[in-house]
């Protein structure tokens, strides 16, 4: 059968279910031309999927976006970005108009290369890095029923549909997702997989023979196959989806560029436009005789009505939500909002008061344990995990029950050895909303997650990863564990705001910061030896939200600046006690997070920094990034001094190691003098 032919029959079966898929495939097509750049193969392939699935399941209502019980809808595949840009203009969506498809592309637009979360309602988050979305929806199937255990199938009762092609199951992140969903029995999960051969490179039998059905149903998962084409198959298997009680994967076999006579089935039409040529003999194929970007106006109307079908539904969940107890709308909008609670200060203040009263000497590790605990009760959204490290990353705490697939109520996720899947899960929580998620690893395995916290950053979110063990401090486990060029990566990534207290105050002030945030993760980096309580001196003022601020002032003539983070803060209260001996008047400055230091005012940063004084770094990590504060701000070269790590670090004791690095007060008032 030619493509001619096999196009017509296509038109015969279903002539208005055609129409409408055509009107997306030509949409694509025109906008990647348009802006001679994109990937037009794909939603030309999964335009009779998505046609199904917006007309007949996709709860939503395009004139409310933003109605927290809608059906989520995440194009794993980023790269198709044109399907969902085409979706959200043909369905309503006010911010999605025909001058955004236009603009495909282009520097301003709402229509990025690959869908950005925030640019346009109705994209639910960033897509592009292959395997992000599909992991991204399992944290937002994970925050459905968390939440419906919360507050009642009334409120909250919606699916997850994931549109994924080949790359985004080629990718690692890939198994560990399906291996989570599938042991949660994740249900109302929905795979729907462009199954169409074909990657950048070529036919995907080159590189990849995985039998992916057979993957997916080891994994837990309900698995079917069908024809990507006939809409009758994908509207029964998106019921039967539906029905199942475990995650489901729906093979949709399809044709890349379909109708393409030179480039359907083959990588040509995967990322580069068709050209002029070929659009004008596939508008004929399709018999569609309209100009570029034009839509016709019965066509645009059954769209418009597909958009609007969710709204009696959001109607009587609007009634729901006023009928229920006001209490419980409070605390829905709330958490919906991503509020903080307001008992979440008070709560960090009672536990600073009595950390300065006992002045335990405690890792951060297990401070940020204590804090948790003094606030997980008062907010009930959080919700904790770790990679197999619970007892290490000290993230559990007593009240908080396990989530599994029996007991929704859960608030603590077991993830297995899953960095990159916890990570990418914590977005999808944070993106659905109504949950504050937070999860453990050790700091140096930041490299396994760093793909979802990128996104995170991107996205602006509010993920808290609690990375312990966050220095050569950790001791006998060695180079392999010990991070040293960590901090200093992540704090090179925009919006990531990286957090490294000092003591048991500071990690309760960092958390009250992390979970406050409106627009940024955090980076927790903890140790795991014993710090002292340097703050011994209540004060009710959340210090850390500075970002750095004078921890003890010079004795006399200010001459010397010791800045430091973490566990070798008080290392330089230690070399600030033996300069002071010696006459030497030493200020310490602690930088629990240099963002927050880097947001304050010129005047405030000067004034911490101290002038034209001496200034050292203290921090059991690479130097890169502090010549930032050693330099800047009315600092000098001349000046200015590193106590840190010159490489990777070694197999034996903390104790030994900082003295093997020549991380010690010694060390630093010795800098110090000869500075002088």
């Amino acid at each position: 059968m030619t493509i001619q032919t096999e196009i017509q029959a296509l038109r015969e079966a279903n002539p208005d279910h055609w129409r409408k898929a055509a009107a997306l495939r030509v949409l694509a097509m025109d906008a990647v031309q348009a802006a001679n750049s994109g990937h037009p193969g794909m939603p030309m392939g999964m335009a009779d999927v998505a046609t199904v699935l917006f007309e007949k399941h996709l709860k939503f209502d395009s004139s409310a976006p933003d109605w927290p019980d809608r059906d989520r809808f995440v194009l794993s595949a980023g790269h198709g970005s044109m399907l969902l840009y085409g979706l959200l203009h043909l369905t309503g969506y006010a911010d999605m108009t025909l001058e955004e498809v236009k603009n495909f592309r282009q520097l301003g637009s709402k229509t990025a290369g690959h869908p950005e979360f925030g640019h346009a309602k109705g994209i639910e988050t960033t897509t592009g890095p292959l395997g992000q979305g599909l992991a991204t929806a399992v944290g937002m199937a994970i925050a459905e029923t968390n939440m419906a255990s919360r507050f009642g199938a009334k409120l909250v009762d919606h699916h997850t549909y994931v549109l994924a092609g080949d790359g985004c199951l080629m990718e690692g992140v890939s198994q560990e997702a399906i291996t989570l969903a599938g042991h949660l029995k994740l249900g109302k999960l929905i795979v729907l997989w462009d199954d169409n051969g074909i990657s950048i490179d070529g036919k995907l039998s080159m590189s990849d023979s995985t039998d992916q059905l057979a993957r997916f149903e080891a994994s837990g998962w309900d698995v079917r196959a069908i024809d990507g084409h006939d809409p009758a198959a994908i509207d029964a298997a998106i019921a039967a989806a539906k029905k199942t009680k475990t995650p489901s994967l729906i093979a949709c076999k399809t044709h890349i560029g379909l109708g393409s006579p030179k480039k359907q089935d083959s990588s040509g039409a995967h990322g580069s436009p068709l050209g002029a040529d070929e659009i004008a003999v596939v508008r004929e194929i399709y018999d569609w005789p309209y100009p570029a970007f034009e839509v016709p106006a019965d066509i645009a109307a059954s769209w418009r009505e597909t958009g609007a079908r969710g709204k009696a539904d959001r109607d009587a969940w609007e009634g729901r939500l006023a009928g229920s107890p006001q209490r419980k709308q409070d605390e829905f909008a709330r958490v919906v909002a991503g509020e903080a609670p307001k008992r979440l200060a008070s709560a960090v203040k009672k536990l600073k008061k009595q950390i300065s009263e006992t002045q335990p000497s405690v890792a951060t590790r297990k401070a940020s344990e204590n804090a948790l605990a003094a606030i997980n009760p008062v907010m009930p959204e959080t919700i904790g995990g770790s990679a197999d490290l619970t007892g290490s990353n000290n993230t559990k705490t007593a009240d908080l029950g396990v989530y599994s697939a029996t007991d929704r109520k859960g608030r603590y996720v077991y993830y297995g050895i899953r960095e990159h899947g916890m990570a990418a899960a914590m977005n999808g929580m944070a993106l659905h909303g109504g949950v504050a998620p937070y999860g453990g690893t050790f700091l140096v395995f930041a490299d396994y997650a760093r793909p979802a916290m990128r996104l995170s950053a991107l996205m602006g979110q509010r993920v808290v990863y609690v990375m312990t063990h966050d220095s050569i401090g950790l001791g006998e486990d060695g180079p392999t564990h010990q991070p040293v060029e960590h901090l200093a990566s992540l704090r090179a990534m925009p919006n990531m705001q990286v957090m490294r207290p000092a003591d048991a105050v500071e990690t309760a002030e960092c958390w009250e910061i992390a979970l406050s945030a409106k627009s940024a993760p955090s980076t927790l980096a903890l140790t795991r030896q014993n710090l002292p309580t340097l703050r011994t001196e209540h004060k009710s003022a959340n210090l850390s939200a500075k970002g750095a601020y004078v921890l003890a002032e010079a004795e006399g003539k200010r001459q010397v600046v010791l800045l430091a983070t973490g566990s070798e803060v008080s290392i330089a209260m230690d070399a600030r006690a033996a300069l002071q001996a010696e006459g030497i008047g030493t200020r310490v400055v602690s930088m629990p997070c240099w963002e927050l230091f880097e947001a304050q005012d010129e005047k405030y940063r000067k004034r911490v920094l101290g002038g034209s004084a001496v200034r050292i770094g203290v921090e059991a990590a690479v130097r890169q990034g502090w010549d930032r504060w050693l330099m800047g701000d009315g600092g000098s070269a001349k000046k200015a001094g590193f106590v840190g790590m010159q490489g990777f670090g070694a197999s034996a004791p903390a104790e030994q190691l900082y003295e093997h690095f020549g991380i010690t007060a010694e060390a630093v008032a010795t800098l110090a003098k000869q500075l002088l």
